[in-house]
């Protein structure tokens, strides 16, 4: 088993395991019990979800399948749309906690700056200092989002979970948070489904180099950003090669061709402008 050696801390004194599991788009039931429990049999100890992905009750039968301590595996889930617009954050929070059903949460995330965030944030403050969750921060905030809730949060985000990828970095946005002691955590690292990115000739090239795969490659490139990184998979070998990144490193040179893959193109949903 791979042991992960590698934790970020965070602002409020807990620490983060760098390189998780994500369960978008993973199916409830077996999948996503199965995905869970291999990732931390694996030595993951860092799996994402969200209310939205409907997967909560079968990320939590997972973890307790997986015979590792509770503790010892930190669990993100998030604040839906709907719900932030509805002013429910309380409620939401309670129905992922049930479906959940692993005691607390790690940490909990709003999903989009929807409409009502503002007092999602607040909602979610009083969360925290009740202790059914041992961390919160929001997820796709761009700079202005940061700086508006920073102006009147009594609680700092711990993260920023945005989307990056070699081809879209968002490198400013990711120096805004750390110079400002804001964990970023990366969503769709590897491209993106059907995205072509691992494809590409020049992560084949220092893939060669390294004797890794190109999603290795790429996982290896976010660690040494100091980004947390989400990779998803289904399959248990893929799941295994992905976390098996901590035996290797990439030059500045090898960094840099990764780097140059930025196309400054996002082909997720523009968190300005996005209508769900």
């Amino acid at each position: 088993m791979i042991t992960n050696p590698l934790m970020i801390p965070l602002n409020n004194g807990t620490s983060i395991p760098q390189v998780g599991l994500g369960v978008y788009q993973t199916p409830d039931g077996e999948t996503t019990v199965n995905a869970v429990r291999a990732a931390l049999q694996a030595g993951y100890r860092h799996i994402d979800t969200a209310a939205l992905y409907g997967n909560e009750v079968s990320v939590g039968q997972g973890v307790r399948e997986s015979g590792v301590a509770r503790e010892d595996v930190f669990v993100t889930t998030k604040l839906w749309n709907d719900d932030i617009r509805a002013g429910k954050t309380a409620e939401a929070f309670q129905a992922s906690l049930d479906r959940l059903n692993l005691g607390y949460v790690d940490l909990y995330l709003i999903h989009w700056p929807a409409e009502g965030w503002q007092q999602a944030w607040r909602d979610m403050e009083k969360l925290y200092q009740q202790g059914v969750v041992k961390a919160i921060g929001v997820s796709n905030f761009q700079q202005h989002h940061l700086e508006e809730l920073m102006s009147f949060a009594t609680v700092k985000p711990v993260v920023d979970q945005i989307e990056e990828s070699p081809r879209f970095a968002n490198q400013e946005l990711t120096d805004f948070c750390l110079k400002n002691d804001i964990a970023v955590e990366a969503w769709s690292p590897l491209g993106g489904t059907g995205g072509n990115l691992l494809q590409d000739p020049v992560l084949a090239q220092v893939a060669a180099e390294v004797g890794k795969s190109p999603a290795q490659v790429v996982i290896r490139w976010f660690i040494q950003r100091g980004v947390v990184v989400l990779p998803k998979s289904t399959h248990k070998e893929r799941i295994k090669q992905n976390f098996d990144v901590f035996d290797f490193e990439l030059s500045d040179e090898q960094m840099a061709k990764v780097s140059s893959l930025e196309t400054g193109v996002r082909p997720g949903a523009d968190p300005d402008n996005f209508n769900f």
